[in-house]
């Protein structure tokens, strides 16, 4: 069942996310009833995940500090610190940290179900690009080229 949720500066479960950074659960699904997964994601210069779509959620971001590159379906397009941005299900897409210092946003899912994912992916020793899509596979993310360069 869905509850208000508050979570304040400096709460929330921390893992590593898979973009070279810390990524904080400000909501997970059993929080919401699995309507909402929010994560606040440091994104290390350069890095960023590789082309992907989602069978079963859309996702948005809000800049909060930095400037990234997405590439959107055949699209690209830049987005500095402020700009929020959405993404419907099944859209190829990726970002890239076009900055020199670590990128902060807010990502959200809707509905969650992507959490199972950022976990498993925080307990690989050395994580590789196939464990990215082996890992996203069953959580209906579809790999369908490199990250960004």
């Amino acid at each position: 069942m869905a509850r208000p949720v508050v979570t304040r500066p400096g709460e929330g479960s921390c893992v590593q996310g898979p973009a070279g950074g810390q990524l904080t659960f400000k909501a997970r699904g059993e929080d919401t009833g699995n309507r909402l997964l929010a994560i606040e994601n440091v994104i290390a210069p350069l890095d960023g995940p590789p082309l992907h779509s989602h069978d079963n959620e859309d996702e948005s971001w809000y800049v909060i500090e930095g400037t990234l590159r997405f590439q959107l379906g055949d699209e690209r397009a830049e987005a500095p610190q402020g700009s929020f941005v959405f993404v419907p299900r099944g859209t190829p897409h990726a970002f890239q940290n076009v900055g020199d210092a670590p990128a902060r946003i807010l990502v959200m899912f809707n509905p969650a179900g992507m959490e199972r994912f950022f976990d498993e992916f925080a307990r690989l020793e050395k994580p590789d690009p196939a464990a990215f899509a082996a890992l996203g596979e069953p959580a209906g993310m579809q790999v369908l080229g490199p990250p960004l360069r």
